[in-house]
């Protein structure tokens, strides 16, 4: 999978969501191509200049890049291309936390689908794969959907829970002591 191929069945996607959908997303690269590259320090210094030219942003002749590149609201110009395309069709992208795919219901039915491939799969052929991948899909329907979202929903109110801990405990910095010593370093009495 690359961006364009990503962004082209996406787009397909848009069109069948209805406007006010919320749309979930890991953070696979090529979920987050760029509208537009912002400058950086390998960029000459005419460029940088243009770029900020270009956004109407002041800077003075005799700055170096690094100070250029400071002027840059990074936040503000940092803008997913599917966040775009989304945003135009009045739908949500929501972002997981890298590394947190216990969070996106999909990697359920994606590991529902293979267990169902593994399964079945006799000869090992590509044709047999994709047979099998067909019928898979045919499986998975709106009950086992739900049932992985309500298993997503108690996962997060998990975490809601540990935060919760966490905070208490940390935020009384004398209940909260890591010893670094090893038991051998400590003289016995």
């Amino acid at each position: 999978m690359d961006a364009n191929n990503f962004e082209k069945w996406f787009l397909d996607i848009l069109n069948k969501l209805e406007p006010g959908s919320v749309a979930v997303m890991d953070s696979a690269p090529y979920h987050s191509r760029q509208v537009e590259r912002l400058p950086n320090m390998s960029w000459r210094k005419e460029d940088v200049q243009a770029w900020l030219t270009n956004k109407e942003i002041a800077y003075e002749q005799s700055e170096i890049i690094a100070e250029l590149l400071s002027k840059i609201n990074k936040e503000k110009f940092k803008i997913k291309y599917i966040d775009y395309i989304a945003n135009a069709k009045n739908v949500t992208i929501c972002r997981l936390p890298p590394y947190h795919c216990e969070l996106n219901p999909i990697e359920l039915i994606w590991a529902q689908v293979k267990s169902y491939i593994g399964r079945k799969n006799k000869t090992f052929k590509i044709l047999e794969v994709r047979n099998l991948l067909h019928e898979a899909i045919k499986t998975i329907d709106k009950n086992k959907w739900l049932r992985c979202i309500d298993h997503v929903i108690k996962e997060e109110e998990k975490m809601k829970e540990l935060e919760g801990i966490l905070d208490t405990t940390t935020s009384d910095p004398t209940k909260f002591i890591i010893s670094v010593s090893d038991s051998s370093d400590t003289e016995s009495e």
